[in-house]
């Protein structure tokens, strides 16, 4: 990822150029013109008839004089001087987080500290989720370019706008997605859809694609609802892993806290699910049964006195995992074959 900015010296003024009223095309309003009539006629917009006019309303007068072409005009130049430009450039190294890494290891990996390390990402906490880039190394250099002929700049530093690439885009502190669809010319539903966000979050570092890929599915209309069969588990195990360290809330189904059937809620419908607010009990009837589970499978456990009345779910993540709401640490991923829930355990469902 590179940033640039631009420091120009020297002002030189180039040329100017205006209209000559006597030298552009007009036309002469008739009884039943309008501007959308006459810029129809002379191939040109309406707003572009009012800009050469200096017209503040679309009323006409019949016999006016309407300038209806910018394209006769007079020039006048004087003497150009040369404008010096120093242009300063950022070269960002990334790494792509792995499952399992922490923020301790990838910057003992990088010669950093934890400290330079989250320095260099404007983070504030230490999670960090497997998929999305860090930077590990940043370097600066000084470029001086004499441009002759420049047209006058101010002297002051400015900062370009950050533009996106063809086809990607590296966010950079301060961005969001209506921003970065703004510059990319698309709007915000397909941002999200090229990459499959199901929220507006995003991140220092994080890649995104300005452009449909041809594995990219379609989705609805709906804001914020993702129904692309394909990656619907990826996407439900990564806004799961999100709420990490969230609170145990009871009756709970929302960020500031959870209760175990209110997280599996919350978290298949940002995944795009068409699910309803239900108990552990309910969830486990309605679903499925599953011999082999499979990521994105539901897990469910008698915790209570009756071994055969469910109390407690959550999401299996494969690999002998599951993410659930614990009543002691919140949103957490623990072991089935932990002695507790081994014990516990009732069986799997999907919806």
């Amino acid at each position: 990822m590179k940033k640039s900015i631009v420091a120009f010296s020297t002002i030189a003024v180039l040329s100017s150029t205006f209209v000559s009223p006597a030298l552009a095309d007009s036309y002469t309003v008739k009884s039943g013109d309008t501007l959308g009539k006459i810029a129809q006629k002379h191939k040109t917009t309406v707003n572009e008839l009012k800009l050469l006019n200096n017209l503040k309303t679309d009323m006409l007068k019949i016999n006016q004089k309407i300038i209806t072409s910018k394209s006769k005009t007079t020039t006048t130049k004087t003497k150009a001087t040369t404008a010096s430009v120093s242009v300063e450039q950022t070269k960002n190294s990334t790494y792509t987080i792995a499952p399992g890494d922490t923020l301790t290891k990838i910057a003992n990996k990088h010669n950093l500290t934890l400290a330079e390390l989250k320095k260099l990402n404007n983070l504030t906490t230490d999670m960090i989720y497997a998929g999305n880039k860090l930077i590990v190394s940043s370097s600066k250099t000084t470029t001086t370019i004499d441009l002759p002929n420049s047209s006058a700049k101010p002297a002051n530093v400015t900062t370009p706008k950050a533009e996106p690439t063809s086809n990607t885009y590296i966010v950079v502190k301060g961005d969001t997605l209506s921003k970065i669809a703004k510059q990319a010319n698309i709007t915000v539903d397909n941002l999200k859809s090229y990459n499959s966000l199901s929220s507006d979050m995003i991140r220092v570092g994080q890649k995104l694609s300005l452009v449909k890929s041809a594995n990219t599915a379609s989705t609805d209309t709906t804001p914020d609802k993702v129904v692309v069969s394909d990656n619907k588990v990826d996407i439900l195990v990564a806004e799961a892993k999100k709420l990490i360290g969230t609170p145990y809330s009871w009756a709970g189904a929302s960020p500031s806290g959870f209760d175990c059937s209110g997280f599996i809620y919350y978290t298949f419908k940002q995944a795009g699910y068409d699910v309803a607010r239900l108990s552990s009990s309910t969830y486990y009837d309605m679903g499925k049964k599953v011999a082999s589970p499979k990521s994105g499978d539901l897990v469910f456990f008698a915790t209570g006195s009756s071994k055969s009345v469910v109390s407690h779910m959550g999401i299996y993540l494969g690999n002998g995992q599951f993410i659930h709401a614990s009543s002691s640490n919140g949103i957490e991923i623990n072991d089935v074959s932990n002695s507790y829930y081994k014990s516990k355990l009732v069986g799997y469902r999907s919806l």
